[in-house]
């Protein structure tokens, strides 16, 4: 059956996003990695790029743990063992003891009964919301929460979805005042570090707000966190934005395959709540599980980082965040201070940032630049993500390059 007029609409669409620059750019392919070596982190080869070394300030392994070797040794010593893959979902035959032994790591780590692997954290909140939203339910959330919140509560349709303005604690409080008497439940979500900024939110303020009006509901109010960008990279233990504010969320939602360095997701909560989860929610029920080796290779880092080598990491990985983020402002850029990692510099125009990112790829810089619509309009910006395995040097080459180009710009 042809279907050339379907595929002409698509075209018009993608040439639409080019025409607004808004279209995602060509994908990098990494062809090859470079260990690090003295005053030098690891360098990555790109394809069409010869054997031009590049200086990666845009990946979430917070940590440094994608290459550690004990982790390596892990996956591979389990894949030997069970396989590539886990052959089934895991409600058939799908569960392995790997898979045991990390969900009870994990509860004990973050101080819950249970736990519930996913097949990433992005699952985890859209399987979350939409397991556990009701036709009663009232969803309220921040304005610049994840895709993955917002693409949940579509799919739960819930009674109403209220936007309180980026972390306005009176709009949050004025919409679950408005929602008493109209609703049973009202599910409270948030982000803990908001991924495109590097900005925490002030769980310790919303769950006084919930405790507040919780009474005013039959069915409870429900905070929800997904501190995927916040666990392994931020509290003196790595447990996230929950230690720094030393609050709690009734369910939380972390990913191995940020600071962890691995792949996959996860949910922290209420053993009532996991069991329900296992029973109602479609993303895991039909989904494969993460493989055994990628289990144990996820429990090898959490082992990591609850030991002294890991709270070592987790001390430099603060102070190249410091040093990168008082560089831009000393060079006069515009940044968002916060403890985490993602250090954004906001450039507030489009083409600005198109051709600073161009710059410092040309000098073996790898950095997102961000515009609309993942980011607000006027709030273009580049992220810089600064991992455990960068040394001061490449903190301070990466400022060099800024300089250069800010002298010329001047």
């Amino acid at each position: 059956m042809p279907v050339v007029n379907f595929i002409k609409k698509l075209v018009a669409e993608v040439d639409e996003l080019k025409t607004a620059g808004t279209a995602k750019g060509a994908e990098s392919v990494v062809v090859a990695i470079k260990p690090a070596r003295a005053k030098c982190g690891p360098r990555f080869l790109l394809e069409g790029q010869g054997e031009k070394e590049f200086l990666r300030m845009n990946s979430n392994s917070y940590l440094g743990l994608s290459l550690h070797r004990e982790l390596i040794a892990a996956e591979e010593k389990t894949a030997q063992k069970f396989g590539v893959g886990p052959g089934a979902v895991r409600f058939i035959s799908g569960t392995y003891t790997q898979h045991v032994q990390l969900e009870k790591a994990l509860a004990r780590f973050h101080g819950r009964p249970a736990c519930m692997l996913t097949s990433s954290a992005y699952t985890s909140v859209v399987g979350v919301i939409a397991s556990l939203a009701t036709p009663e339910t009232i969803i309220i959330s921040d304005e610049l929460n994840h895709s993955c919140i917002i693409n949940g509560t579509k799919l739960a349709r819930p009674k109403a979805k209220e936007v309180y303005a980026h972390l306005d604690m009176a709009g949050l409080e004025k919409h679950i005042q408005n929602a008493i008497g109209q609703s049973d439940n009202l599910l409270v979500i948030t982000d803990g570090v908001f991924s495109m900024r590097g900005d925490l939110a002030p769980l310790a303020e919303i769950s006084a707000l919930i405790a507040r009006y919780n009474d005013k509901f039959s069915r409870d109010i429900l905070l929800m966190v997904d501190d995927s960008h916040g666990i392994g990279a931020l509290g003196k233990a790595g447990r996230g934005t929950e230690q720094v504010t030393g609050a709690k969320a009734d369910i939380l939602v972390g990913t191995l395959g940020k600071a962890f360095g691995v792949n996959g997701g996860y949910i922290v909560a209420d053993e009532q709540i996991i069991a329900y989860l296992r029973q109602k929610n479609p993303f895991y029920i039909y989904t494969n599980p993460i493989t055994p080796a990628e289990a144990a290779a996820a429990l090898r880092a959490l082992q990591i980082l609850q030991s002294a080598a890991g709270r070592a990491r987790l001390r430099h990985l603060t102070k190249m965040t410091t040093r990168f983020e008082k560089g831009l402002i000393k060079l006069g850029f515009e940044t968002i201070s916060s403890p985490h990692p993602v250090v954004p510099l906001v450039v507030r125009d489009t083409q600005r940032t198109r051709e600073l990112v161009n710059h410092l790829r040309e000098h073996g810089v790898l950095a997102t630049g961000l515009a609309y619509p993942v980011v607000p309009k006027g709030g273009d910006l580049i992220r810089f993500q600064v991992c455990a395995d960068h040394t001061p040097e490449d903190i301070d080459y990466v400022l060099g390059v800024l300089k250069q180009r800010a002298a010329t710009a001047a």
